[in-house]
C-alpha cells in the first residue's frame, strides 16, 4: 500500500509519453490528460494521507511533471498560436529552473525540487489554463505569472538550503 502513490505517478509517466500518439482532437488526448492532471493531485495527497511521502517519490513526482508538461507542450504548442512574447516568457521561466538546477549540483550533488506552494499552484493552474489557451492566452498568461514567481522562488529556497 505504500508504493501506491508511487505506481499512480508511474502511471502518469506512460500517460504522458502516450499523449505523443493520440491526436489533439481526438478524446483520448484529452481523457489521458485529464487522468494525467488528476493522478498528480491523488499521488501526492495519497502519499501524506497514507504518511509514506519519501524523497524517491517527490523525485519520481517532480520527473513526471518534467515529462507531463513536455509531452503536452510537443503536441500543443505547434496549435496554440501563442504570441512571441509569451514565448520568450516561458524561455526566461525555463532559463531560471536550469539555473537553479545548476545551482542544486554544484552546491550539493543532486537535483533540487522544492515542493512548495507556488509551484504546487503552477501546475494545478497550468493544467485547467492550457484547454482555456484555445481560445484566449489570458489564463496562460496568469499561469506564466505565477509560474515566474515560483521559479525564483526555488531558486531562493535551492540556494538556502
Amino acid at each position: 500500500m505504500t508504493q501506491l502513490p508511487n505506481i499512480i505517478t508511474l502511471f502518469r509517466i506512460a500517460g504522458s509519453l502516450g499523449l505523443l500518439f493520440c491526436d489533439v482532437t481526438n478524446d483520448t488526448f484529452w481523457l489521458i490528460y485529464g487522468f494525467c492532471g488528476i493522478s498528480d493531485i491523488a499521488d501526492g495527497w495519497l502519499a501524506r494521507k497514507l504518511k509514506c511521502v519519501t524523497t524517491m517519490g517527490a523525485l519520481l513526482d517532480s520527473l513526471a511533471d518534467i515529462c507531463f508538461v513536455a509531452c503536452c507542450a510537443w503536441k500543443l504548442l505547434p496549435i496554440l498560436g501563442l504570441p512571441q512574447w509569451l514565448w520568450l516568457w516561458a524561455g526566461v521561466i525555463v532559463a531560471i529552473k536550469i539555473v537553479n538546477q545548476i545551482s542544486a549540483l554544484v552546491m550539493y550533488r543532486c537535483f533540487q525540487f522544492p515542493h512548495t506552494i507556488a509551484n504546487k499552484l503552477t501546475g494545478f493552474l497550468l493544467f485547467i489554463a492550457v484547454p482555456m489557451t484555445l481560445c484566449t492566452v489570458i489564463p496562460i498568461t496568469i499561469v506564466a505569472a505565477i509560474a515566474t514567481f515560483a521559479a525564483i522562488q526555488e531558486g531562493h529556497l535551492i540556494r538556502r538550503k
